[in-house]
């Protein structure tokens, strides 16, 4: 794990060696890191340029994961006017509509999110989205869930979990919080790791140092009653539209 030995801001593009025009996939090997993968790569998105981002997602994920919820990204610090949301039937039509978007260089950042070992995602494929998004400067970023890593032509390659996040006052939710590692990169080291927190006020990521021991070590001082925070393993990036309010939420774009 880096030594971060205090809390700071955490400017993912340098961080991350996630140059304009690169193409860079974030992997988790389970399903259930999918929400975690999408609220990164949209920090990311966000954080490293100020125009349009373009999410391209199969149908089925909104049935397994939720819509993108308006009213959530903007909970989650995301201004959902400047998300164009693309639902697509199949991979290839995912990766056709994401190679569209990396052409075009008024976007910020295209994200595409697949599930499943993709095998239209191949190294041809990630080639042409790489080559489309170093001649627009488009940033792309493509989330495999439920996959293992295998050769691309990605600039980057991510391990991503989400982390325990630390209880704000009162026991309220703490930030999204990521355990993150490197697999492949150009000219950094592999194996590199990073415990960071999405700031959704700030809007911005935060690194901290990883404080798994100091937890274990800690004992249980809770007065009697008292309930644990409300925050666990899982970002809580509430995609889902269950519970919403009566009022009219702001629209996102979409297409598809």
């Amino acid at each position: 794990m880096a030594d971060l030995s205090s809390t700071s801001k955490w400017e993912a593009s340098s961080a991350l060696g996630l140059g304009d025009g690169t193409l860079n996939e974030f992997f988790s090997a389970t399903a259930s890191n999918a929400q975690s993968l999408v609220g990164l790569m949209l920090g990311c998105a966000f954080q490293a340029s100020s125009r349009s981002t373009l999410l391209v997602r199969q149908h089925f994920l909104g049935v397994e994961t939720g819509e993108p919820y308006p009213f959530g990204l903007i909970e989650f610090g995301i201004d959902p006017a400047r998300i164009i949301f693309v639902a697509v039937q199949d991979v290839q039509s995912a990766l056709q509509a994401g190679l569209e978007g990396a052409r075009c260089s008024a976007l910020g950042a295209v994200l595409i999110e697949l599930r499943g070992e993709a095998r239209a995602y191949d190294l041809t494929a990630s080639r042409r989205l790489a080559l489309a998004a170093k001649a627009s400067g488009t940033l792309v970023f493509l989330s495999r869930t439920a996959a293992r890593p295998y050769p691309s032509a990605a600039e980057t390659r991510w391990q991503v979990a989400a982390a325990s996040s630390r209880p704000l006052a009162a026991n309220a939710p703490g930030n999204p919080a990521y355990d993150l590692t490197l697999l492949r990169a150009r000219n950094r080291q592999e194996g590199a790791r990073y415990h960071v927190e999405w700031d959704r006020n700030a809007r911005t990521f935060i690194a901290r140092a990883s404080d798994t021991r100091s937890h274990a070590a800690k004992p249980d001082t809770r007065q009697h009653g008292e309930r644990p925070p409300l925050s666990g393993a899982v970002a809580p990036l509430p995609f889902d539209r269950q519970g919403a309010t009566q009022d009219a939420p702001p629209s996102h774009r979409q297409a598809g």
